[in-house]
């Protein structure tokens, strides 16, 4: 086993993908109470904010490592302690003019997260912002998709966030960092293990031919999973929302209370992620018709990541997500005819275990060279298997406080690449989904007609629900 706290394949794809105008960290924009963050003067507390953090740093141990690369580029990066580790540099303050309004704070929130994170520290930032209307205060998290996944990041902030509104200042102990290795000897140890990882490899299916049945039962899913994926429609349509990113973002979101997702699936049918889904391809067809695109039999291809991190896995860091392909109609069919559509299909989807043989491809990616995963990331940005990104998290569904201040919602930021122009993070927390759409400033301009035809998506299917239930 490696002494070194390695990268996977996965999170080191992260960084081969990451581009100036393409940056690869996943986000948020949250509200909190304002009043318990300033003294008795009214300054803000930033120094306890930043007592608090490090007190749970001991936690998030990569969260105060940087990445050591290794020599040639001859395997995986690594995670070193950072000896220069300032959590000034990490937990940052600033303040909108006061009273900011929301789209004040939307602005700055395109600008902070604009802006790629600095790979010589720890890839991950905080920005406490004061002066929004009503007292509020803001924060924006930045954390490299290298570092976490969706819900590695909601552990994250479960970690830094409390259940009561109770809070005692924290003890902050002193932290020794290890020292970084020899970039010789990690070269030669690496070298070492990319030699002893065929042999892995080998021992493993000498391990499956021992167990004949275990080994057919296991082939016949893996093909039956794979099967979802090679269909004659796993090229995606090219449309208007498949365009050349640039460097530049807007932010849009959506607020759906939760009671209301649940109303629908007991009314209409379907899971709540169906339900979901349902929503955003209603909205989506308000955009192409405001563009006067045309969406006759149109299907866009859908990339669902699928978490595949077990209950022992929790609050671990690193990637564990495999993918689901989902076909959204937005042609002019019925709501419920399409909500019925998307729920046949993830059912069938899963009941052949497409996200099992996704997985099972990027576990192969293991074992792929750094060199052919660079090249890999290049193709990756110009894919033409999906048109748009839909990541629904689970969030606590009880309130979380930090120093004492509720958390009041929280949008989640999911990083572009080149030809997909916008993406939807959707976070679930304290009985309300809070979308978050993400776009490139020039190619979605219009990204509030899609917030408002996700918003009145869901505001008929709620009503045909409604409906099917007092007849």
């Amino acid at each position: 086993m490696s002494q070194y706290d390695r990268l996977s394949a996965l999170d080191a794809s992260f960084l081969h993908l990451e581009r100036p105008e393409y940056p690869m960290h996943v986000g948020a924009m949250s509200v909190l109470e304002g009043s318990p963050f300033f003294d008795a003067n009214g300054r803000f507390r930033i120094g306890e904010v930043r007592d608090l953090v490090v007190s749970r740093l001991p936690l998030l141990p990569r969260f105060r490592r940087r990445l050591m690369h290794v020599p040639y580029e001859q395997g995986r990066p690594i995670w070193v302690d950072d000896d220069q580790f300032d959590i000034t540099y990490h937990v940052r303050h600033t303040a909108l003019p006061r009273p900011g309004s929301w789209e004040q704070l939307v602005a700055l929130t395109t600008r902070v997260q604009e802006g790629l994170l600095d790979r010589d520290h720890p890839l991950w930032e905080i920005w406490m912002v004061e002066g929004l209307e009503g007292g509020n205060v803001a924060l924006l998290q930045k954390t490299h998709h290298a570092l976490i996944d969706g819900v590695s990041g909601v552990d994250v902030a479960t970690l830094l966030l409390d259940m009561s509104p109770d809070y005692t200042p924290p003890v902050v102990t002193e932290w020794e960092p290890d020292g970084a290795p020899n970039a010789s000897q990690l070269l030669l140890d690496t070298l070492r293990e990319r030699m002893t990882e065929p042999a892995e490899i080998a021992r493993s299916i000498r391990s499956m031919l021992r167990g004949p049945r275990r080994a057919i039962k296991g082939a016949q899913e893996f093909a039956q999973s794979m099967s979802t994926m090679v269909t004659r429609d796993a090229i995606a349509p090219r449309t208007s929302i498949n365009a050349r990113t640039g460097r530049h973002r807007r932010i849009s979101v959506v607020r759906v209370p939760l009671a209301d997702i649940k109303e629908i699936r007991r009314g209409v049918g379907g899971t709540v992620n169906d339900v979901v889904l349902a929503g955003v391809a209603g909205g989506l067809r308000r955009l192409f018709l405001h563009r006067a695109d045309d969406t006759e039999d149109l299907q866009l291809r859908v990339l669902c990541p699928v978490s595949v991190r077990s209950q022992d896995q929790r609050g671990a860091l690193g990637n564990k997500v495999s993918a689901m392909f989902v076909n959204l109609p937005v042609d002019n069919r019925p709501a419920i005819e399409r909500l019925q559509a998307i729920s046949a299909q993830t059912a069938d989807l899963k009941e052949r275990r497409q996200a099992v043989g996704a997985e099972m491809l990027l576990g192969m990616t293991e074992y792929v060279a750094p060199t052919l995963m660079n090249l890999a990331a290049r193709v990756v940005h110009r894919q033409p298997f999906f048109n748009l990104i839909v990541t629904n998290v689970p969030g606590p569904q009880q309130p979380l406080y930090l120093m004492g201040a509720r958390l009041l919602e929280a949008f989640p930021i999911v990083p572009l690449t080149r030809n997909l122009t916008v993406v939807v993070g959707i976070l679930s927390y304290d009985g309300t989904l809070h979308f978050g759409l993400w776009g490139d400033r020039d190619a979605c301009a219009d990204i509030e007609v899609l917030a408002s035809g996700i918003d009145d998506a869901f505001g008929e299917l709620l009503k045909i629900a409604q409906e099917q239930g007092q007849s």
